[in-house]
This record gives C-alpha cells, sequence and structure tokens, in this order.
C-alpha cells in the first residue's frame, strides 16, 4: 500500500466515524502530513450528509489527464525553446562575430514553422483544460498536472541559475558581449514567463481549497 493510498484509507475510516474534517485536518497535519496532502485526501470525499463517505466522481481519467497535460507542457517547451531560437537569430544578425551570415528567410524558417504549429496547440490545449476545470474545479487536484507544473518550475529554476552563473562567469573573464547579454536576458525572460505561467497555476490550485 502507498503512502497516498494509506492516508485516503485513514480520512476514509475516519469520515466513516463522524469525525470532523477540521479535526482530520488538524490531526494528520500534526503527524507530519502536508497541508496539500491532507486538503487532497479530504477532496476525495464528497462533504455531503450520509452514513458512510461518499467518493468524489473522477470523470476526467488517469490517461486523459496524461494525455492532455503532457501535451500541454509538450507543446509549450517546443514553442518556448524555438521562439527563444527565433530571437536569437534576429540577435545574431544584428552583431554578427564573422562575415558569413545566413540568409534570413533561411535562419527564420525551422523556429517560424515550429512556432506556427506548437503555439496554437499549446493555446488551443491550454483553453481547453482551463473549461474543464472552471465546470468542474476538483480537477486542480490532478496529480498529473501538478507533478508537471513543478517540474517545469524546476527546468525554469534551473535555466535560470544556469544564465545567471553564465553571465557572471563572462563577467570575470572580460568576455561580457553585448551578444552573449543580449541571448541571456532573452533566454532568461522566456524561463521566468514560463515559471510564472506555473507559479500562477500553481496558486489558483491551492487557492482551491476543499473543505
Amino acid at each position: 500500500m502507498t503512502r497516498s493510498e494509506e492516508l485516503s484509507r485513514f480520512v476514509n475510516e475516519a469520515l466513516s466515524r463522524a469525525v470532523p474534517r477540521a479535526e482530520i485536518e488538524g490531526i494528520l497535519l500534526q503527524a507530519g502530513w502536508s497541508k496539500r496532502q491532507t486538503r487532497d485526501a479530504l477532496a476525495t470525499f464528497v462533504d455531503v450528509t450520509f452514513p458512510i463517505p461518499v467518493p468524489r466522481p473522477r470523470q476526467y481519467t488517469a490517461a486523459r489527464e496524461a494525455f492532455l497535460y503532457g501535451l500541454l507542457i509538450v507543446a509549450l517547451y517546443v514553442s518556448a525553446f524555438y521562439f527563444g531560437m527565433l530571437v536569437f537569430t534576429f540577435i545574431e544578425r544584428a552583431f554578427p562575430e564573422t562575415s558569413a551570415i545566413p540568409a534570413l528567410r533561411e535562419a527564420v524558417r525551422l523556429p517560424v514553422s515550429v512556432l506556427v504549429v506548437a503555439l496554437p496547440v499549446f493555446l488551443f490545449v491550454s483553453r481547453l483544460i482551463g473549461r474543464e476545470v472552471r465546470l468542474d474545479p476538483s480537477k486542480r487536484l490532478s496529480e498529473t498536472r501538478s507533478k508537471l507544473t513543478y517540474f517545469t518550475l524546476f527546468i525554469c529554476a534551473s535555466v535560470m541559475i544556469g544564465i545567471l552563473a553564465g553571465l557572471v562567469y563572462n563577467l570575470i573573464g572580460g568576455e561580457l558581449t553585448i551578444r552573449f547579454v543580449l541571448k541571456s536576458l532573452t533566454a532568461g525572460g522566456i524561463a521566468v514567463g514560463v515559471f510564472w505561467y506555473c507559479l500562477r497555476e500553481i496558486r489558483a490550485e491551492n487557492a482551491w481549497a476543499p473543505a
């Protein structure tokens, strides 16, 4: 039995004995469970008057969750990466390091092609998920959604740390060129934007606090 199954079983047993939800939450927090884990476990049962705990229906299957959120994150990553590549192309043309500069059309063909496909996919899936969450706010408690969001936060934080380290390294070495600074600012700006997007999702998820 996993820890989540053990927690769910405990909550089920406590609710069966008519223990108030606030008391269950308090004792679980005292025992070392996080506030999120506690609320997630309580949220799996509907807060209604009935002799036994009533499980909350999960119309959103695990397979559908994995597909939609996986597609959303992949589209986000691809859009962010190729948007950065597109901006890098213009920076390289504005501040060339060699006399050989590829034709603009050839240089932007790949990133523009990917963005034309990936960005609409991201916007469409994001809108689809947002509409379903508005209809059923309990879907914010999706484990797949949470894991992918925190993983993306980790990636963005790692990128920002790497960019700052690169700036410091080049500054100390006296190799801080305008081209390098602009590329760093571009990558950092994209990482911050994605980080903010994911952080907003987490805050919205935490704001939905079922009884």
